[in-house]
Formats: structure tokens, sequence, C-alpha cells
């Protein structure tokens, strides 16, 4: 089980993330227990503010399939993995498994 940040992820995307990785302990920001991973909605944060924030966490990123200037902005900040919110639902176990292999 790892401890996941969620950075400028809606309530309505949080509930199904929760659905989605129901064996891992998600997070706000406002959280005192330190991430092992950051899941981030870039259409709604910095990637370079999240990128600088977490310089040691694997980070993932996703935005609409249009924001193309988002994914970019993303892929330069430096996350481990960006792809579209389409995207995300069907990778997402399989890429927090790979992103977070290290602490088994």
């Amino acid at each position: 089980m790892a401890t996941i940040l969620l950075a400028g992820v809606d309530v309505f995307f949080r509930g199904k993330l929760e659905g989605l990785l129901p064996d891992h302990h998600l997070t706000t920001t406002d959280s005192v227990d330190p991430p092992e991973l950051v899941i981030c909605d870039v259409a709604r944060i910095d990637p370079e503010e999240v990128a600088d924030a977490y310089p040691d966490i694997p980070i993932l990123g996703f935005t609409n399939h249009t924001d193309t200037a988002g994914l970019r902005a993303a892929h330069a900040a430096g996350f481990d993995h960006v792809l579209a919110k389409s995207a995300l639902q069907d990778q997402i176990g399989d890429l927090v498994a790979e992103l977070t292999s290290s602490l088994e």
C-alpha cells in the first residue's frame, strides 16, 4: 500500500481514483503523511511547482487530451508519466504499481 498525494484533483475524480486504487492511501496537500507517489491534474496546478516541491517522489500527471500545452509543461517539468485523463483511468493500476515498485 502506497501513500499517494493528489494535487489539484477535484473531488469527483478523487472518488474515481479511490475506486480504482482501493489498496492505497490517498491524501491531499494538507496531510502530514509523506507521499510515495504524487498524482496531479496538470490543468489545475503548476507542473514546475509540483516538481520542485517533490523532487525525489515519482509524479504522475494527467490532463484533458486537448491540453497539449499542459502535457508539454508536465513533461518539461520532469514528471515520470504524463497522459490524457481518459487513458489514466485504464492505466492507473499498472502505472501506480510501476512507480511504487521500489517500495515493496
